[in-house]
């Protein structure tokens, strides 16, 4: 299983910082649980975990699957369920960040100002090694480049590979940011704005 083999690799290389990391899926029910496991193996084997903390993308397709195979869904009924297994796991990261190095992976504007607003009741600076921001290169730039004009640490990333492999991708990225309530016309308003702006 890939957990297993990450987790390996997260004992043998995250000695003194984190250099390995897994990605969780907040969608899933089990994911919560998987990531306090986690924490309580790297603090009895004396290393640290890198977790990449995003929603996930594959809902309707979890679903018809345990429906086909005759096994219960492994996913949160509801969008507002899911926020709030991803938030959750955003408040137990920063809890434990002497532990724990996150990535943010996220589009949601609301779970990034919380990542934010967890950061400052620590007293984290807002540079701190363990955490950064990430978003895809071209989507919620507003929210990366404020981030970083903050001293956050920010990332954008590249899909990469066969046309057909990252175009299924890149749609399922914009379907997603579309069913954030108002932040995709928000986005889009900002874009012209700025358009205009540089044309001044």
């Amino acid at each position: 299983m890939i957990d297993d083999l990450v987790q390996e690799m997260m004992q043998r290389f995250n000695k003194e910082k984190v250099m390995v990391y897994n990605t969780i899926q907040m969608y899933r029910t089990d994911r919560l649980d998987f990531l306090r496991k986690s924490y309580e193996h790297a603090k009895q084997n004396n290393y640290m975990i890198g977790m990449k903390l995003v929603r996930g993308a594959y809902m309707e397709k979890e679903r018809k699957r345990a429906e086909e195979m005759g096994y219960p869904s492994p996913v949160f009924p509801d969008k507002a369920a899911t926020d709030q297994s991803y938030d959750d796991a955003l408040r137990f990261c920063v809890e434990h960040i002497d532990r724990i190095a996150i990535c943010n992976g996220t589009h949601n504007e609301n779970s990034s100002a919380l990542l934010t607003e967890l950061m400052l009741a620590k007293n984290l600076s807002n540079n701190h090694p363990n955490i950064w921001f990430s978003q895809l290169y071209g989507m919620s730039d507003h929210i990366s480049y404020n981030l970083a004009k903050q001293g956050y640490n920010v990332s954008k990333y590249v899909p990469y590979g066969p046309v057909t492999s990252v175009l299924p991708y890149l749609i399922r990225r914009a379907q997603e940011n579309t069913s954030v309530k108002g932040q995709t016309g928000r986005e889009l308003s900002l874009i012209l704005t700025e358009k205009m702006r540089r044309r001044q």
